[in-house]
């Protein structure tokens, strides 16, 4: 089993990656393989509406310039799939949008690719806006028919500088508690 995790802060290394390597160690300690992938800061181009993957249904965007055929890739691999925003403007950054907009248009076009695949969003923010990128993340996982875990609260830390949500001791609590659930439904999924 696998599950990845993808940043689309442009921040490396900032408080949203923090909080999606804190939602991996619980998955990792399970036996689950995880991997981080960041997109954020890439030339990352939104969705054409050229309607190609649905004429050509090669599981790939007719994009082929930038990050996101490669992170569609690894989300059909994928048994289960993090994505994590900063809050911009009360919504997730415009790399994750695309990301989300793309790889959802293909996994539709070629028989809902993501189904029954486990989906969870984080977010950093630093004062409001988190439930607009949880709400907009998790609508792709629900159009996607993916199963969205709960978790102690809602799946979002508070910081403005880098670290700064590593003080956060509620996210924090809560992250490590939505990995253990992503890992226990995985399993449970896989008849273990």
């Amino acid at each position: 089993m696998k599950v990845i995790a993808i940043n689309g802060s442009p921040r490396a290394g900032g408080n949203t990656e923090y909080l999606l390597k804190k939602v991996l160690e619980p998955i990792a300690e399970a036996g689950i393989e995880t991997e981080l992938i960041q997109i954020g800061g890439k030339p990352v181009r939104g969705c054409l509406g050229c309607y190609q993957c649905r004429k050509n249904k090669n599981k790939r965007c007719s994009n082929n310039t930038d990050i996101v055929n490669e992170c569609i890739a690894k989300m059909i691999e994928a048994d289960g799939m993090i994505l994590g925003s900063p809050t911009y403007f009360a919504d997730m950054t415009s790399e994750m949008k695309a990301l989300v907009d793309r790889a959802g248009f293909v996994a539709k076009a070629n028989d809902d690719l993501f189904s029954r695949k486990v989906g969870a969003a984080v977010v950093a923010n630093r004062r409001g806006g988190a439930m607009s990128v949880l709400d907009s993340i998790n609508h792709l996982f629900l159009i996607s028919r993916m199963i969205i875990p709960g978790s102690t609260y809602w799946n979002f830390g508070v910081g403005l500088q880098k670290g700064d949500v590593a003080n956060d001791e509620e996210a924090l609590e809560n992250m490590k508690d939505l990995g253990g659930s992503i890992a226990w439904l995985l399993q449970s999924l896989k008849g273990r």
